[in-house]
């Protein structure tokens, strides 16, 4: 899974953690509100591109979904 998401990917990934540790430091409840919200938009952005991806026949690229 890494290699697909590249460095810049990668870095991303790691400053959203760092990102959501930080505000754990101060409120444990925010930070799981806001990893919440995090993981909401991820599955909202698998649900439309493997929609997508179906569309023009491809729906298996996007490997397992919970079709």
């Amino acid at each position: 899974m890494l290699d697909k998401l590249g460095a810049k990917g990668i870095v991303g990934v790691l400053l959203l953690v760092a990102g959501v540790g930080v505000i754990a430091l101060q409120n444990l409840i925010i930070a799981a509100g806001i990893g919440l919200v995090v993981l909401g938009f991820v599955l909202t952005a698998w649900g439309l591109v493997s929609g997508l991806l179906a569309s023009f026949g491809m729906g298996g690229m996007m490997g397992g979904g919970f079709e």
